[in-house]
């Protein structure tokens, strides 16, 4: 069991999750957990199944979208993730499920596949400027593993079809420092377009993961919070309402220096584990309390009614 009362990001298979929608929703049940944030990345896919299982489990589906922002900066190329919150009632209106996945539609798909791997062969490939590839990176190694790819794809097909089991080398081919290294997400001003005139309430997600100072599933493919410092600005005045500051990968330290940004700016307080397996990334590792979940709920629910 666990005393997290909202859990509140989270991934399915709709996404890079190992559990399907149903099963994260019972494997929550059975935690204890009140309260379950279903957020995979830049896909709605996953919620309606939740939700039907939330209704048989008796667990309370908050439903989500992790969406990548772009950025290609001086200072800074690669993606921010703003994990984006609203009603369940809006799932039943037609125009806004086809509003958000036109905006999601821009940062992901088969064109930043093969775009990404087109980059990766001509940096890394046999005939490449860097050859570490004993072949051309394919499409189909890719497309075998998801309909909506993420680097977590492209990190396993790496392992498992071209044989790279060298977690070093993985990174200087996929990460963000890497010379084929093609940001996803939407640019930020069709992010902020979508979130100054739809009922929905979103929270910047996991901000100081990048500079975790131990081992960390994101710290080698996310900005430092130096960077996401210099960025908030932006993300503010792009609509973003609150932090996510509870999250396995943020140290006491930058939970810290997080909540003071959240009381100066008066911005709401968010967590969760990023559940994604079983073992390196399990559900119940970090989570809001009642509070400050109600607080997020509140918003959310008058965004909703607004738009009546």
């Amino acid at each position: 069991m666990t005393d997290i009362f909202a859990d509140l990001h989270n991934h399915t298979t709709a996404s890079d999750g190992d559990f399907s929608p149903g099963d994260l929703v019972v494997r929550a049940a059975g935690l204890g957990i009140k309260v379950l944030g279903v957020t995979d990345h830049d896909t709605l896919d996953g919620l309606k199944p939740a939700l039907d299982a939330g209704k048989k489990e008796g667990i309370e589906v908050f439903p989500g979208v992790e969406i990548s922002v772009r950025f290609k900066r001086e200072f800074f190329t690669g993606t921010l993730h703003v994990l984006t919150y609203f009603s369940s009632a809006l799932l039943k209106k037609s125009e806004f499920v086809t509003r958000f996945k036109r905006l999601l539609s821009q940062g992901r798909g088969q064109g930043l596949v093969r775009a990404r791997i087109e980059k990766i062969n001509e940096i890394f490939g046999p005939d490449g400027k860097s050859p570490l590839l004993s072949r051309d990176l394919a499409f189909e190694d890719i497309a075998a593993y998801s309909d909506n790819a993420s680097r977590r794809h492209f990190a396993m097909a790496l392992e498992e079809k071209l044989g790279i089991s060298d977690k070093k080398t993985i990174t200087r081919i996929i990460g963000n420092d890497s010379p084929a290294y093609l940001p996803s997400g939407v640019e930020l001003d069709q992010v902020k377009g979508f979130l100054k005139t739809e009922p929905v309430v979103a929270v910047l997600a996991h901000p100081a993961a990048g500079s975790f100072p131990g081992e960390g599933h994101y710290k080698e493919v996310l900005p430092p919070l130096e960077t996401v410092s210099r960025l908030l600005p932006e993300m503010l005045d792009a609509g973003v309402k609150g932090l996510e500051v509870y999250y396995p990968g943020h140290a006491p330290e930058h939970m810290t220096l997080l909540l003071d940004w959240a009381h100066k700016y008066d911005l709401l307080i968010t967590g969760g584990s990023d559940c994604h397996d079983n073992t390196n990334r399990p559900l119940g590792a970090a989570g809001a309390g009642e509070q400050e979940f109600m607080r997020l709920k509140q918003e959310v629910l008058c965004a909703e009614k607004k738009s009546r």
